[in-house]
């Protein structure tokens, strides 16, 4: 019995234990529609409501998962709506494969509709491998590369199926000249660097008396020898924001995230360390890794392609980071734990009270860094994190401290608006027993957030644990680039492009089926976080928060910030007073006209 060429490669991708396909239908890919209803939905489709909510949803997955995501998506304009959501991927270096339909073979080059040159379109975003099959005897080869090419180099690829050869009869290649076979497989590999470079490394960390490490997603299949790697070297770990979930939080000399959104102690340590190791991180933010000359550095990638770029490194390990280190400890030289890991201890545990000092600042109408940190304690062991791009993401950096299988993920590179709740849809699909909360900007929520909660009451029968909450920080204002305006422009918030309409989030998801509760208090915060966690159902929790409280610079001066927290929050003391004046002064600087300051403009 002949099957079609939309039969193969649904088939194909069974073979290659692809559970979920993120897509939505059109006419260019009919055929595969109808291939779907013939297999009955294997592997399952998963409708979004906008094809780049498919892609971020894929991208989550792989995130989340592991594993190779799929999405799919109809010629022309469905195929334009994915591009965001493989950039996001692309940059991220997540595996994701993306099958597009194409106009039919008989009407290309005849400006027909919906007729785009998708093989000049995806050619950057699936650099490594993009294709479009004209003929059967393509398959199973250029599936079998796509999928292989995505998990071997973490990155995403492409297929292109015009929409006649979806309905071809599908013929194998025959063993003939210029026919292409092919076998299933993506064998596991883990290399180490060459003995010779090892020593070297070796030489640069035990010669060094301040050692820092800088992890990313690259460290993630290597904690136990990271944590080995600490405790040998005496050495402290900051983490770069896609590697938050790398180690625990609760390990004393974590440092927590570095950059822009890092933490204070994460900085000291770069300033102050003589030696560097950065291990699976492509981090790009030079300014904030040691000044040049004054460490010396050594840095461990499985990609060849990324090693010694954003800093002068000494010796550059290619190799998986786990098997690396395995081979790299038994040279490495016991250093005491004295002054210096003693002081990046003593720095974290005051940080963390800075911020939580941060967090009890009173707000109008509350604080947007409380209703974050409330949230960590409350948090489960299994719970799977992702934050949306904008003041959410400094929030979630600096507030969730990671423990036991936490997973946490945003957009790390591309750092676009959006992809914080289908990131967490696509999470549910890997695991659907683990609970998942996603914290999102108004901005985000509004751009596409709230369409999706649509895609979560049609699915969320279908999860173990139906659990999904989203946070909403309904400020009224795109929040981060207010603040950018503000500190690198020297500019007042502009209102006509800042500003941001107050809707109901958590009415539009009890009218979808969700739970919801909006919060205006400080004192309903904490309730409406046990009573999401709590839910039978996806929840939304609309949390009117201050658009005044401003991110701390990683390079403020930290005596100061715990000063004015501590002046603040006793609120009527004289210092207090003076501190408060002081900051009200400094917000009228920056917000001329306001009239007042609010309560929330302490923390600015």
């Amino acid at each position: 019995m002949s099957i079609k060429v939309s039969d193969f490669i649904l088939q194909r991708l069974r073979e290659w234990d692809v559970e979920h396909v993120f897509a939505y239908p059109g006419d260019g890919i009919n055929g595969l529609l109808a291939a779907w209803g013939r297999a009955d939905d294997k592997p399952r489709f998963v409708q979004s409501r906008h094809e780049e909510m498919s892609a971020f949803q894929a991208v989550g997955y792989a995130k989340f998962s592991g594993r190779v995501g799929v999405c799919a998506a109809t010629s022309g304009p469905g195929a334009i709506h994915l591009l965001n959501g493989l950039y996001d991927a692309k940059l991220d270096h997540v595996p994701v494969v993306a099958i597009v339909g194409q106009t039919d073979r008989s009407a290309m080059g005849g400006s027909y509709q919906q007729e785009i040159d998708l093989l000049s379109l995806y050619k950057d975003v699936a650099s490594d491998f993009c294709e479009m099959v004209t003929v059967p005897e393509q398959l199973p080869n250029v599936i079998d590369r796509a999928v292989r090419t995505a998990h071997a180099k973490r990155t995403v690829t492409a297929l292109i199926v015009p929409a006649d050869v979806q309905e071809l009869d599908y013929s194998p290649p025959p063993h003939a000249f210029k026919m292409v076979p092919s076998s299933l497989g993506s064998p596991s590999y883990a290399p180490v660097p060459a003995a010779a470079d090892l020593a070297r490394a070796a030489t640069v960390l035990n010669e060094g008396e301040k050692v820092a490490v800088l992890i990313g997603q690259g460290a993630r299949n290597a904690r136990p020898e990271i944590e080995a790697l600490a405790d040998v070297l005496a050495a402290g770990v900051a983490k770069a924001l896609l590697g938050k979930d790398v180690l625990p939080d609760d390990l004393p000399y974590v440092t927590g995230s570095i950059g822009l959104l890092g933490t204070r102690p994460s900085y000291e340590m770069m300033r102050d360390c003589d030696t560097l190791l950065v291990v699976g991180s492509s981090f790009p933010y030079t300014q904030f890794l040691p000044e040049f000359g004054r460490a010396r550095a050594v840095q461990i990638d499985i990609d060849p392609f990324m090693v010694g770029l954003r800093y002068p490194f000494e010796v550059n390990l290619v190799g998986d980071a786990a098997e690396t280190l395995k081979a790299l400890l038994p040279q490495l030289k016991r250093k005491k734990h004295g002054s210096w890991r003693k002081k990046i201890e003593k720095d974290t545990a005051r940080w963390w009270k800075v911020m939580e000092g941060r967090a009890e600042v009173d707000a109008d109408p509350v604080n947007p860094e409380y209703v974050v940190h409330a949230l960590d304690a409350l948090l489960p062991d299994d719970v799977m994190l992702s934050a949306d791009s904008g003041s959410a993401a400094n929030w979630y950096a600096r507030h969730l401290r990671m423990r036991g299988t936490m997973r946490g993920s945003l957009s790390g590179t591309l750092a676009t608006m959006g992809p914080g709740v289908p990131y967490a849809i696509g999470a549910k699909f890997a695991h659907p027993d683990r609970p998942a909360v996603a914290i999102v900007g108004d901005g985000a929520m509004q751009m596409n957030g709230m369409a999706e909660l649509i895609t979560a009451a049609k699915y969320c029968r279908d999860w173990q644990d139906p659990r999904l909450v989203v946070a909403v920080l309904n400020n009224q204002d795109l929040n981060q680039v207010t603040w950018e305006m503000r500190a690198m422009s020297g500019a007042p918030q502009f209102l006509p492009s800042q500003a941001l309409p107050d809707v109901p989030y958590a009415d539009f998801a009890r009218s979808v089926g969700l739970g919801g509760v909006r919060v205006e208090e400080p004192g309903g915060v904490e309730s409406a976080w046990k009573q999401a966690l709590a839910a039978d159902r996806p929840f939304v929790i609309d949390f009117r928060t201050d658009p005044a409280v401003a991110p701390i610079p990683p390079h403020a001066d930290l005596d100061q910030v715990e000063a004015t927290a501590a002046a603040i929050l006793k609120g009527d003391s004289d210092r207090g007073g003076m501190v408060r004046q002081g900051l009200k002064a400094k917000i009228r600087e920056i917000l001329p006209g306001r009239g007042h300051a609010r309560h929330g403009d302490e923390g600015a």
